[in-house]
C-alpha cells in the first residue's frame, strides 16, 4: 500500500466529499443532534473515507472543549478497579468524551505527575480513585479549577465530588458477618493502608466492630499482604501455620480474600470448616470461583455510571456545586464462611 504521507486531509477536504458546506461539518462533530441524520451519515463516510481526524489541540487553543477526560487509578494490573473503569468508560462513551487512563502504582507521588502530564494535555475533567492525594495534588486542582470527581470512597466532608461506598461500614459489615457465626478468634489480612483511604477505613470499620465485641486481634494475626494474590496466599499461610490459629480470616478485599483461601487449601484446610474467609467487594469471579466467596458487594458499575454522569455535569457547567453520593453495600453470603463450631463436653 502507498501511502503519502505529505497529504494532510483537513475539514475541508470532508466537506467537499460529503458535499456540504465546512460549517455543517463542524456542526455535525460538536453538534450533532442540530444536523440530520442522512447528512451525518454523508459526513460520516467521508471521514472513513479519507481518514480525517479532528485537530482537538486546536479546538483547545480557540477556547472549546476537548472532550477528553483524565482517568488516574492506583493500578490496571488486576480486577479491583476494572469493573468502575469499564462503567465510567460507557458513561463517558454516552456523553461523546473519551478518557485518558493513567496509573501511579498506589503512590501519591507519582499521582501528582501524573496528574500533571494529563492536564498538559488539557483534559476537561479528571477523575480520581478515593480521597488520599497529596497536598501538592488538591493544591493543583484547585489552581486550575477543573471540574473533579473522586470516585469510589464517600466522605460527607470531601473537598471534591465523590461517588462510592462507606468503606468503614464495608469493613463494620464485614466483621459483623463473621460474629454473627460466632467467631470470635478472626486474624486481619489488609494491604498497607498509608497512602490508601479505602483499604484503611474498612480496617478502621472492621476493628471498631470487634472491638465493640469485646474482641482483641493478637498482633500476629494482623498481616500486611499487597493486593496479590501470591503474595496473599503467602500471608495466609504464615498465619494458618501457627500452633494456634484463628478459625476466621477478614481480608481487604476479594483479592487478598482469594488468596487466602488457596493458601489454607494449600495446607490441607477445609474453607470454611476449618478456617472461614470473608473479603469486601464482590469482584467479578467471586461468586464464581470454588467455594464461592463470601464479600460485601460495592456496586462498582453503579459507581462508575454515575461518577461519568457527575463529572459531564461539572464540565458541561450543568451543575457546579459539590456532589457527595453514597452508594449501598450488600452483603453477600455465599461457602467460604459458616457458623463456628462449638465443641460439647
Amino acid at each position: 500500500m502507498n501511502i503519502n504521507h505529505k497529504v494532510k486531509i483537513d475539514i475541508v477536504a470532508v466537506a467537499k466529499a460529503a458535499g456540504v458546506s465546512i460549517s455543517t461539518v463542524s456542526r455535525s462533530f460538536n453538534h450533532p443532534d442540530l444536523v440530520k441524520a442522512p447528512t451525518r451519515k454523508k459526513i460520516e463516510r467521508a471521514v472513513q473515507k479519507l481518514g480525517y481526524i479532528r485537530n482537538r489541540a486546536a479546538q483547545v487553543m480557540h477556547g472549546r472543549r476537548s472532550g477528553t477526560i483524565g482517568l488516574i487509578v492506583p493500578t490496571i494490573d488486576h480486577a479491583i478497579f476494572a469493573e468502575v473503569t469499564q462503567a465510567f468508560s460507557d458513561a463517558m462513551d454516552e456523553a461523546g468524551f473519551t478518557i485518558l487512563i493513567a496509573s501511579h502504582g498506589f503512590d501519591l507521588e507519582k499521582e501528582y505527575l501524573r496528574l500533571r502530564k494529563l492536564l498538559e494535555h488539557r483534559v476537561d475533567g479528571i477523575a480520581l480513585i478515593g480521597l488520599d492525594h497529596s497536598e501538592s495534588t488538591y493544591q493543583l486542582l484547585e489552581q486550575q479549577r477543573i471540574p473533579t470527581v473522586a470516585i469510589w470512597n464517600f466522605d460527607s466532608t470531601s473537598k471534591i465530588s465523590c461517588i462510592g461506598a462507606d468503606n468503614f461500614e464495608a469493613g463494620r459489615m464485614a466483621a459483623r458477618h463473621l460474629l454473627s457465626l460466632g467467631h470470635r478468634d478472626i486474624g486481619l489480612i489488609f494491604p498497607d493502608t498509608t497512602e490508601n483511604d479505602r483499604a484503611r477505613n474498612r480496617l478502621m470499620g472492621a476493628r471498631s466492630e470487634l472491638s465493640g465485641a469485646g474482641i482483641h486481634v493478637p498482633e500476629g494475626w494482623q498481616i500486611v499482604s499487597p493486593y496479590r494474590i501470591s503474595m496473599a496466599k503467602d500471608a495466609c499461610k504464615s498465619m494458618l501455620r501457627k500452633p494456634a490459629r484463628p478459625t476466621a480470616l477478614l481480608c481487604g478485599n476479594d483479592i487478598i480474600a482469594q488468596g487466602a483461601v488457596y493458601g489454607a487449601m494449600q495446607l490441607h484446610l477445609s474453607v470454611p470448616q476449618d478456617v472461614s474467609i470473608m473479603g469486601i467487594g464482590d469482584f467479578k469471579g467471586s461468586s464464581e470461583m470454588e467455594p464461592g466467596l463470601s464479600t460485601i458487594r460495592i456496586p462498582a458499575k453503579k459507581i462508575g455510571r454515575l461518577a461519568g454522569k457527575r463529572i459531564v455535569k461539572e464540565v458541561t457547567g450543568e451543575s457546579t456545586q459539590l456532589s457527595r453520593q453514597r452508594c449501598e453495600l450488600k452483603l453477600m453470603t455465599r461457602s467460604t464462611t459458616r457458623a463456628r463450631l462449638t465443641i460439647s463436653t
